[in-house]
């Protein structure tokens, strides 16, 4: 995922997944986060002046069976709501963007 804050972006998906760095951060260079617990898929940050793409094409969805109280720890730690207008209508989905601006959805898996 790229990011032009690489420390900021780690420090909202650390927050957000639970994870840790792999290693320390040097410069731009890509920073992967790990699950704490030492099992599970990683997620790599790289610097990147890249503009956010407003539908982009890789998009991140988190499943819970807590959407709102879910939600409502993203946003406390830095996550913005996103206008559905662009994202198809989706009860079961709210739509956030991370620090960077990059969206992500957080998805309620209790209906199925």
């Amino acid at each position: 995922m790229g990011a032009s804050d690489v420390r900021r972006a780690a420090a909202f998906w650390k927050a957000a997944l639970g994870h840790v760095e792999r290693e320390p951060l040097q410069d731009d260079w890509v920073l992967v986060l790990v699950p704490a617990g030492g099992h599970g898929v990683g997620l790599s940050l790289g610097r990147s002046d890249t503009p956010v793409q407003e539908v982009p094409r890789v998009h991140l969805d988190l499943c819970t069976e807590e959407r709102d109280t879910e939600v409502d720890r993203l946003v406390a730690f830095g996550a913005g709501r996103v206008d559905r207008e662009l994202y198809p209508d989706d009860p079961d989905s709210v739509v956030l963007a991370d620090t960077e601006g990059s969206r992500f959805c957080v998805i309620d898996t209790t209906h199925g």
